[in-house]
């Protein structure tokens, strides 16, 4: 490694490349929550029934879920540049074709379809931040790009209820996924890795690198081969599924959101279309507030000399248990308090939403992207689920009993990180440490 002069000061390519990511999940998050905002006009088009209409909802997390894996092992073949782009570009028009879609068998397989090229999209994202950042920078930077689920929804959530009174669910969908094949391009343009960026010096490589961030220079273009026997490996730690049913708790409550949310304010509480776009963006917001906080606030403990357990679980421990107060919007009417105890359970579920540090964390280093996959795997049963439940638990009229559900998973989750996690300290194995950790 170069010797660098100490007035050389590192070049800050890394947070340019956290902007890019940022904007992907934004409009990740767009093309999975735009079904929630056509949902009461496609139901009157088609007249679905609410078990329909969850499995509809459902059918993104299907292929979503199944793809996991797989994706987890194509970000260990191919750059992010290549695989990301292919993926946004593929995943929008799919998009785009929802806007013709004729009944619920198309509209279903085309939600699959979604799913299933948006699969690698988060394993993709842990890789970048693990390459481009440090560890004591990591949680801040997950914290920021994982924030541009809610700040982006809290802003397009009433965006797009315009959008479509201007042009349609057909066209919301259109112009929905529009967006993501330009930001496809774009992406493709101006994404490199770390060590093929032209604008990244020495001096911020060894920043990087010295700081714990995976850069590894010699190894930097090689290319891991699956086995089975990592899988297994993956499956085998009760630390990682403490993080595993924890990750599926925070989408529980998140999937609730991002699905039934509008047509829960619309059909069963009564607010019109507009405002119904208005109140849902504030429950956003809050979310947006809470995993800022919990991202900086873990890092700042973290440079302040706070163990790990304290500095990284904590904010995941209490996020959750806060998540389950959305319980407390079936004992209210109106629609301030309800959007108040709506604001305060996606506060907490922001607040547990650094939970992508752990894969960086806790997994075995060459195990990183495979971890990811499960990860996100296990996490994204909560897609399938959660909205079918619902739909069951809601249709005989009450949406009370579905609250109820959401509230006890994220409890379920608190009590993973406090009872499985245990000390967090990254998992040896025979090829990192020569001897295979103990459960």
């Amino acid at each position: 490694m170069k010797t660098m002069h100490s007035t050389v000061k590192p070049t800050r390519v890394r947070f340019q490349v956290l902007f890019l990511i940022f904007v992907n999940v934004v409009i990740n998050y767009m093309d999975r929550s735009n079904l929630a905002v056509a949902a009461s006009e496609i139901d009157k088009e088609f007249s679905f029934t609410p078990v329909q209409l969850g499995l509809i909802f459902s059918a993104f997390s299907w292929t979503y879920l199944a793809f996991q894996i797989p994706g987890g092992i194509l970000v260990n073949r191919f750059s992010p540049r290549i695989l990301y782009a292919f993926s946004l570009i593929a995943w929008s028009l799919t998009t785009v074709m929802q806007g013709f879609a004729r009944g619920f068998g198309t509209l279903f397989g085309l939600r699959m379809a979604t799913g299933a090229f948006e699969a690698p999209a988060f394993p993709i994202n842990n890789r970048v931040v693990s390459n481009w950042f440090p560890d004591n920078e990591r949680a801040s930077a997950i914290a920021v790009y994982t924030s541009g689920q809610f700040l982006g929804l809290a802003f397009l959530m009433p965006v797009l209820s315009m959008i479509q009174l201007e042009v349609g669910w057909k066209g919301l969908f259109v112009v929905t996924g529009l967006i993501g094949i330009a930001w496809g391009v774009v992406w493709y343009i101006f994404y490199r890795d770390p060590m093929d960026h032209k604008r990244v010096n020495e001096a911020e490589l060894q920043h990087i690198e010295s700081g714990g961030g995976l850069l590894d220079r010699q190894a930097a273009k090689a290319k891991s081969a699956f086995r089975w026997d990592d899988l297994r490996e993956v499956l085998s730690y009760r630390k990682l599924w403490g993080i595993y049913i924890g990750q599926f708790a925070v989408n529980s409550t998140l999937w609730f959101f991002l699905t039934w949310f509008p047509k829960y304010l619309v059909d069963y509480r009564g607010l019109d279309f507009i405002k119904s776009g208005y109140w849902a963006s504030i429950p956003y917001l809050a979310a947006f507030t809470g995993i800022l906080c919990s991202g900086f606030l873990s890092d700042y403990l973290v440079k302040k000399g706070v163990s790990a357990a304290k500095a990284r679980k904590r904010p995941i421990i209490i996020g959750l248990i806060v998540s389950s107060v959305i319980l407390g919007a079936n004992y209210v009417d109106t629609p301030g308090l309800i959007i108040f105890f709506m604001s305060l359970s996606f506060f907490g579920v922001g607040f547990a939403s650094i939970t992508w540090i752990f894969v960086s964390t806790l997994a075995p280093k060459h195990l990183i992207n495979l971890t990811g996959g499960v990860f996100n795997f296990i996490g994204q049963l909560a897609g399938i689920i959660v909205p079918i439940v619902i739909g069951f638990l809601a249709s005989g009229g009450s949406f009370a009993p579905a609250l109820v559900f959401v509230a006890v998973l994220g409890l379920v989750g608190a009590g993973s990180y406090l009872f499985l996690v245990g000390n967090v300290e990254r998992i040896k194995t025979k090829e990192t440490h020569g001897t295979l950790a103990e459960l």
